[in-house]
């Protein structure tokens, strides 16, 4: 029974340290390119959407302008006025959070991630109440750009 119990308490851990890679609220989804190609995917397939791309920033450019190194890491911000306001008439707040917003970065090991806040997060931490139409709208043509993106 020790034996097991030590192989649950392992697996848990392996577990909560993968958990604790993706911040909290944050959808994460592996990419099979890297992060300048994933990132390019990304805004061909939100353009074809009729997303608007308001700036992609390029950290790893950023720090190497002030003499440090990091790993390619991009952020690709987008949204469309068609979407965003109706969320905003549920509450303003979310405005903080809008335009979306996608990461796409390259973790120690040389695997790319995208990643991109989770409409229920948003709900929550917004008080987001009338709005699950919306929501889950917003979800699943997430879920759509990142696996266009990362495919």
């Amino acid at each position: 029974m020790n034996k097991l119990r030590m192989l649950a308490v392992a697996l848990l851990t392996l577990c909560l340290a993968g958990l604790a890679q993706a911040a909290d609220g944050l959808i994460v989804v592996k990419s099979n390119h890297s992060v300048v190609a994933t990132a390019d995917k990304l805004e061909s397939v939100l353009g074809e959407k009729g997303m608007t791309v308001f700036n992609r920033i390029d950290h790893a450019a950023g720090a190497e302008s002030v003499g440090k190194q990091l790993r390619p890491t991009e952020l690709v911000i987008f949204g469309n006025p068609k979407v965003g306001t109706p969320l905003m008439h549920c509450s303003q707040s979310v405005a903080a959070d809008l335009p979306q917003k996608a990461l796409v970065w390259e973790d120690e090991g040389g695997q790319v991630w995208l990643g991109y806040n989770d409409p229920a997060y948003l709900k929550a931490r917004h008080g987001l109440e009338g709005c699950d139409k919306v929501l889950n709208k917003v979800s699943k043509a997430l879920a759509n750009f990142a696996q266009a993106a990362t495919r």
